[in-house]
């Protein structure tokens, strides 16, 4: 009889632990898309998503496609940052946002970095009438190839929209961060 209960009291241990285990799989697995696709600086791309007038969502998966969100990351063309901005660009915009001293490495400043490539996302959009395809292959690949690809009929039959883009990295750019974008925003439909 005392081994019985034994032999009950270990098997009811073995099925706790088994069910503790499992709900702990399960858990994991439902969170597993977010942490896959973390919101990181949250309050910075609220803010100045809001104050250009850019999806949040966007500028996330701009973020995770550029960075991982590291905000010491330097690109091989030396772009730095959580959305890899150029020094061309950076001073830019800092010097139109009148940002007060600014240099290169205040790009490695999430709230700087968020700030001027929020405000460059801006740039893109009024520039290429919120097409956000092109206002992608601006942001990768420059906005001067951009206007060139819609004056080529190799490129656009429209003027309008890209039929192809020759920058295979580009292309590739334009996916991901379309993609990324979707997954954004059906985790986390309700944040911004």
């Amino acid at each position: 009889m005392v081994v019985m209960r034994q032999k009950n009291k270990n098997r009811f241990k073995y099925i706790l632990i088994f069910a503790v285990l499992l709900a702990v799989f399960v858990l994991m697995l439902d969170n597993t898309p977010r942490l896959m696709f973390p919101i990181k600086y949250r309050e910075y791309v609220g803010a100045y998503s809001g104050k250009y007038n850019v999806d949040p969502f966007l500028v996330l998966a701009i973020i995770k496609v550029e960075s991982k969100f590291d905000p010491d990351a330097v690109s091989p063309k030396n772009a730095r940052g959580l959305m890899q901005i150029s020094q061309k660009t950076g001073e830019w915009g800092a010097k139109v946002l009148k940002l007060k001293g600014y240099d290169f490495d205040s790009l490695f400043d999430p709230e700087t970095n968020i700030t001027i490539g929020c405000w460059y996302l801006k740039v893109l959009t009024e520039e290429f009438n919120g097409n956000t395809d092109l206002i992608l292959a601006a942001y990768n690949g420059g906005s001067g190839n951009v206007k060139e690809w819609l004056n080529n009929r190799d490129y656009s039959s429209t003027g309008k929209s890209l039929d192809r883009v020759p920058f295979r990295e580009t292309e590739k750019y334009i996916e991901k961060v379309g993609n990324y974008r979707s997954i954004y925003k059906m985790l986390y439909e309700n944040i911004f």
